[in-house]
């Protein structure tokens, strides 16, 4: 599943048109689009905000954003929410974290796990947890990168089976390029890349759409003719070429 993150530029009837029929992830911090989103999305996940934190500072309102999780988890089109994380924190922070969230919300939430940690964390929330999201950290940062392709490969080889199955949902945050995530065994996946990006004018081409939600279908449409990956192909050389960039 693609989900697009929000908040998407232009008018409410611009937005309206870029969402209808997509899946949407809504950040705790950019409610904007919420109403929208609730409105016309096939589905939508809800997130904590920690990535902003990550890049900008301040404290995540662990409090709030609860409070704005049992407001819309009953809602028809609500898959999941990603459960409160710290990004660049230890293991048993995060380990905290996923002890404080409400027993009532445990079905509807996902842990994440960070590729600056252990492996053997991220067996164990596969084993115990239905979706898992892989979020980029440390020096795997950037996703793509060949350091990243490397931590990758051991992540997903320690929770695959003998084919390649992962032992639970997989979900990649800021996955959402076709050349990441049709490499990989992911349920769903991620990005800003269509909001952010549509106003990205060279990318056109001489024909630009006059509109940044019609830009915005474009990215998202190219971004959506591709699927996951259906196993982990564990062999040298399906993975050199990643190694290689």
């Amino acid at each position: 599943m693609h989900y697009h993150g929000t908040p998407i530029g232009g008018t409410r009837q611009d937005v309206a048109r870029f969402l209808m029929g997509r899946h949407a992830l809504v950040p705790y911090p950019r409610q904007d689009d919420m109403g929208v989103v609730a409105e016309v999305c096939q589905s939508f996940v809800l997130d904590n905000g920690a990535f902003s934190i990550w890049r900008k500072g301040g404290t995540l309102d662990v409090e709030g954003y609860t409070a704005w999780v049992r407001q819309w988890y009953r809602h028809p089109g609500f898959d999941w929410a990603l459960i409160p994380d710290v990004i660049g924190g230890t293991e048993g922070e995060n380990d905290a974290l996923l002890d404080a969230w409400p027993a009532d919300l445990v079905p509807h939430g996902v842990p994440v796990w960070h590729l600056h940690e252990s492996t053997d964390r991220l067996a164990r929330l596969a084993q115990g947890w239905r979706v898992v999201a892989l979020g980029s950290s440390g020096e795997w940062a950037t996703p793509g990168t060949r350091a990243w392709w490397v931590r990758m490969r051991e992540a997903i080889n320690a929770i695959c089976d003998d084919q390649g199955r992962p032992l639970c949902k997989l979900h990649g945050l800021r996955m959402l390029n076709p050349d990441v995530f049709s490499k990989l065994p992911l349920s769903s996946a991620d990005s800003t890349n269509a909001g952010r990006n549509c106003n990205q004018l060279d990318r056109y081409g001489i024909y630009v759409p006059p509109t940044a939600a019609q830009r915005a279908a474009i990215i998202a449409d190219r971004v959506e003719r591709f699927s996951s990956a259906g196993h982990f192909e564990r062999t040298d050389e399906e993975w050199a070429c990643y190694f290689a960039s």
